[in-house]
């Protein structure tokens, strides 16, 4: 079943894009929102499911007591990136950078091999952090649900391959009812154009944010976000 702030989304968009906008089945609609809250899960997934906050470094993370933040080395983006390229991507260097692969390997493959990945070490994720529901969702994501960000994205100018000015439609009209017009209307977050991360910023727009009430724009043709992120890259970063 899709929630309702995802088929809300929806709704708004295809009147909003007309042509543009994409005819989803509904079996893949409902594959979408499974995809899409898998991509939430692997931003964060105590956001997402309500599990406990993590208060140990994982035991695969290599900066034990890093600056982070010990739940940091629990975010399956932490290792792997918001490019899903780890060693190979944007986090091949810098405070980020783990030398982990990223998962882009396991696009494709089959989620039930994926899901056992994720209980097995050295990933180790218990039922109490990630119920079978979970796993499936976060698995489906790696096997279906990556986005080759390196083909929307400039990676040397941190900037998206899309039109600003329809970025700023698709922004006006879909996200500043809560964000506000300068991104600046959500109390208790930081500016919208503070996130200078392009990477972070399409696999949130794509996927949503863990545990918030923000429409998935997974059923939409990805260029749709990458314009939405080249505007959302011009908002005041103060």
């Amino acid at each position: 079943m899709i929630s309702i702030p995802f088929r809300r989304g929806l709704v708004v968009a295809a009147l909003l894009l007309g042509a543009q906008a994409i005819a989803v089945p509904v079996s893949a609609q409902e594959d979408a929102a499974a995809i899409a809250r898998g991509g939430r899960l692997y931003d964060r997934f105590w956001g997402e499911n309500k599990a406990a906050k993590p208060t140990t470094d994982h035991q695969a993370y290599p900066h034990k007591g890093g600056q982070y933040g010990k739940d940091v080395s629990w975010r399956c983006k932490e290792c792997h990136g918001w490019d899903y390229l780890g060693k190979d991507g944007a986090y091949s260097s810098g405070g980020h950078a783990t030398g982990i692969k990223g998962i882009n390997g396991a696009a494709g493959r089959d989620p039930a091999a994926i899901a056992a990945l994720l209980r097995a070490a050295p990933h180790g994720y218990t039922e109490a952090q990630l119920s079978a529901r979970d796993v499936s969702d976060l698995a489906l994501f790696v096997s279906k649900g990556q986005v080759d960000m390196m083909k929307f994205l400039d990676y040397p100018a941190k900037k998206a391959r899309g039109d600003v000015a329809k970025g700023k439609t698709y922004f006006t009209t879909l996200c500043a009812g809560c964000h506000g017009d300068d991104g600046k209307k959500v109390q208790g977050a930081p500016p919208l154009g503070s996130i200078q991360n392009p990477q972070e910023m399409l696999h949130k727009v794509i996927n949503g944010q863990p545990g918030e009430a923000m429409p998935s724009l997974r059923a939409l043709d990805t260029q749709i976000s990458v314009d939405l992120v080249a505007f959302m890259l011009t908002l005041p970063q103060r």
